[in-house]
């Protein structure tokens, strides 16, 4: 199976885990876009009644357009579920997120989740986190100071550009991409972006994730971290 295969797998997997009367939240990037098209197939055939709390504004467009309801995350109360995906999964179940430069509401809507489920192709596990660029949201104002502090502590920074501009963020930031290829303390490297003024937020999702539904070419498998269980959500 080729990867849109193995996206559609772990999407139309992931939906099933959604039920009558729940918040669920909407994640950003290909294999979510995939994942609410399923969704709303299932709201439309079983007149689901569910809420939706997205973390990007296409993501938002797409669900309203598909005729969920959608609300902002400070409507809700909590939220049940949310389903994602990811850019890299370590064998210890953190994560990176960013790639569609969605990670601080990604980030805003998962720490406020009972559970949070990642869904990707088999290609996004390592062993370690860092081959994939750490995506840094940061203010306009001052980023070239910043950049410049990154790139002196040998992190080999670069903005994401569009085109000729930096890319904008829902929020209006820009993005400074890391090229680290392994990161040996994830823990403490989140605590010393966060601490950098200017940092908005950074792509290390760290002890976030409960489940993880993976597209491989034998089919599906189910990850979960511990105490943690596939029936509990049933």
């Amino acid at each position: 199976m080729d990867q849109n295969s193995l996206k559609q797998m772990v999407a139309d997997e992931a939906v099933k885990f959604i039920k009558d009367g729940m918040v669920v939240g909407l994640g950003s990037g290909s294999t979510i876009r995939l994942m609410v098209d399923a969704l709303g197939q299932r709201v439309k055939a079983e007149n689901l009644k569910i809420t939706c709390v997205s973390t990007s504004k296409y993501t938002a467009n797409q669900a309203r357009e598909l005729g969920m309801l959608v609300k902002g995350i400070d409507e809700v109360e909590t939220i049940d579920l949310t389903i994602d995906g990811a850019d890299e999964i370590s064998d210890d179940f953190d994560g990176i997120k960013g790639g569609g430069a969605a990670h601080l509401w990604e980030k805003i809507v998962a720490i406020n989740s009972k559970r949070n489920m990642w869904i990707v192709d088999e290609g996004k596990l390592v062993h370690q986190l860092g081959e994939f660029p750490l995506p840094v949201e940061v203010i306009p104002f001052g980023s070239g100071q910043l950049f410049k502090k990154l790139e002196a502590k040998g992190y080999h920074p670069t903005f994401r550009m569009n085109g000729d501009q930096y890319l904008l963020t829902d929020s209006d930031n820009y993005i400074i991409d890391l090229h680290l290829k392994h990161i040996e303390a994830p823990h403490a490297l989140a605590s010393e972006l966060i601490s950098l003024v200017g940092v908005v937020e950074h792509g290390l999702f760290l002890d976030i994730a409960d489940y993880v539904i993976v597209g491989t070419q034998t089919g599906i498998k189910r990850m979960t971290r511990d105490g943690e269980s596939f029936d509990q959500l049933k």
